[in-house]
């Protein structure tokens, strides 16, 4: 089947947090896709529309079934049914699992620039973000161990956050550094919350391995936040899953999310996750390939027509990661005159932590046309 992804979308007037702006202004920052999602998830949900009842819903077998079908099926690893447990989202998952594995003051670690709602996560629970700024060299991030067993080592530190692919700046993780991450974490007793919302949306050709298949510490330790959401542009659904192997772990996460009353899926949440793994894949493979082209003509304008700036080598997402900084060391003040000049929404590196100034984030998941729009308006910003 053939998938359109350059027909527009008018998302103005539609409750749209990414949409509520100005009429001149096109937002790139928020991380949802200017796309319809797949056609057979479209189906699945007028049916369950078509049925007109919305009493409280449950977690059906098709839905275990889905999530552990995908994963074998696409990432090689194969989860078992009593490991999933359904949850509202991964930001509550996560907040709630900091709540209950850390008391206040607490220390939880983070790899930086990294996705700035866990800094909410960890903040709003009186947890301290301990920011492990990852080492840049030329654009290729990797991970500064050094200063993460030092921050595992401290009494204090007893969860850490991975984003796994990276969000901002696009890195697949390999094996041998997520084994050492188990490795430590287990050495000095600390869990691990592996966030993978990202992990389908890989270049074409790449492929992200899950935190919980590389070893038994990485089991032992890991929550792993799994969803179809960024991968089929379903955040609003409400629509996500943890994987704990470990059986004293999850018994403590079950316990926190249902404390915390985020298990439990609205009418919509499981048939939307069951059309997406069951249904959805020559959708999400066009996507990647869609992205992919849209990623090129960005690396290839920018180098272009904006040569001072440059674009993060990336494997995953589609999240441009610009380094501005000879232009500005401050990215958040850059992304405001930006937007003050020209309309074009992005997001200053700075909330993704200490290592992010300097650089700006830019969606480009969206329409060619749009993507042009924003690439023209960003030229005429820095002219």
């Amino acid at each position: 089947m053939n998938y359109d992804f350059d027909m527009p979308v008018d998302r103005r007037g539609t409750d749209s947090l990414k949409w509520d702006v100005g009429e001149n202004e096109l937002p790139m920052w928020v991380a949802d896709m200017d796309f319809t999602t797949a056609p057979e998830i479209l189906a699945a949900l007028q049916k369950r529309l078509d049925h007109g009842v919305f009493g409280y819903s449950d977690v059906s077998d098709a839905w275990y079934d889905a999530y552990i079908g995908w994963w074998k099926r696409r990432h090689g690893f194969e989860m078992k049914r009593e490991e999933l447990i359904f949850c509202t989202g991964a930001v509550p998952a996560i907040s709630s699992v900091v709540r209950r594995l850390t008391t206040p003051n607490e220390n939880v670690a983070l790899l930086t620039p990294i996705y700035n709602i866990f800094f909410n996560s960890i903040i709003n629970n009186g947890a301290r973000a301990l920011e492990c700024p990852l080492k840049n060299g030329g654009g290729e991030y990797c991970v500064d161990f050094a200063a993460l067993e030092a921050a595992f080592s401290d009494p204090q530190t007893t969860l850490m956050i991975l984003c796994n692919p990276q969000n901002p700046v696009g890195k697949i993780w390999d094996r041998d550094m997520l084994a050492e991450i188990g490795r430590l974490a287990k050495k000095y007793h600390v869990y691990v919350i592996s966030d993978e919302l990202h992990c389908d949306l890989t270049e074409p050709g790449k492929e992200y391995i899950p935190f919980l298949s590389v070893s038994e510490d990485c089991r032992a330790v890991g929550v792993a936040c799994l969803s179809p959401s960024k991968a089929f542009n379903l955040a609003g659904m409400q629509s996500a899953a943890v994987c704990v192997p470990d059986p004293f772990l999850r018994h403590k996460v079950w316990r926190g999310l249902n404390t915390d009353e985020v298990a439990e899926p609205n009418a919509f949440a499981v048939p939307a996750a069951v059309a997406a793994f069951t249904q959805g894949e020559p959708w999400l493979d066009a996507l990647r390939e869609y992205i992919s082209a849209n990623r090129k003509t960005a690396e290839e304008f920018i180098g272009r027509e904006l040569p001072t700036l440059r674009v993060t080598p990336q494997d995953a997402t589609y999240l441009l990661w610009i380094d501005a900084s000879s232009i500005s060391p401050d990215g958040e003040a850059l992304a405001a005159r930006i937007r003050e000049k020209t309309g074009l929404y992005l997001i200053g590196g700075e909330e993704y932590g200490k290592a992010g100034k300097g650089f700006l984030r830019m969606n480009i998941a969206c329409p060619r046309a749009t993507l042009l729009d924003g690439l023209a308006r960003l030229k005429a910003a820095l002219r």
